[in-house]
């Protein structure tokens, strides 16, 4: 079976970003996605696309195929109230190179990492961490399968699903569930329940 639209792919795969292993999933835990359906890079999509199980792929992305060009507007320097819980604000949270998520204007969550941190502002870079760099990625498919119906509406791991009500709402320090037992400042939502925290 080959790797095409609505079949599900299974591929291990290494992703070398400036001569260093920057990703990796190996055949024990390999990356499982739908294929043609927007999860991935449409040009990581397209170099795999009509290979099957067994077939290596190996292909390069510029960084306007991958991640796009990086943007210094992006930086944005944020109050240190912002990371504030409960009137303290979180310092554990403002280490410079993490990633913290964030709520935007629209009420989209964000992923931004700490650039850099002064007595009472936060600079956060917004660009991806892999804008601006060529992407080299060399792998094997492991699998292919058909999608099940229910993978096809709800998405493999459910991603298609409205997220439940309470998590990232608006309130929580300006960011989202940084603080309060809900997760560990580094992913939103992290441990309770499937990726989404409850109140």
């Amino acid at each position: 079976m080959k790797i095409e639209k609505n079949k599900v792919a299974s591929l291990s795969y290494e992703l070398e970003v400036e001569g260093v292993i920057a990703d990796k999933a190996g055949a024990e835990a390999p990356l499982e996605y739908i294929h043609g359906t927007g999860m991935l890079l449409p040009k990581f999509e397209a170099a795999v696309e009509g290979k099957e199980p067994g077939e290596p792929f190996e292909f390069t992305l510029a960084a306007e195929e991958g991640y796009g060009e990086y943007h210094p507007e992006y930086v944005v320097t944020i109050p240190k109230e912002a990371f504030a819980i409960d009137g303290k604000v979180r310092e554990d949270l403002l280490v410079i190179g993490r990633m913290i998520p964030m709520m935007n204007q629209d009420g989209q969550v964000v992923q931004g990492t700490v650039a850099n941190v002064l007595d009472d502002s936060v600079a956060m870079d917004f660009n991806h961490p892999m804008a601006g760099k060529t992407l080299h990625f060399t792998g094997k498919v492991e699998a292919v399968r058909d999608a099940t119906d229910k993978e096809l509406k709800e998405g493999l791991h459910g991603e298609y699903l409205p997220p439940e009500e309470g998590c990232c709402k608006k309130g929580k320090g300006g960011g989202c569930c940084h603080g309060e037992g809900h997760g560990d400042g580094e992913g939103c939502c992290k441990e309770e329940g499937e990726g989404c925290c409850k109140e």
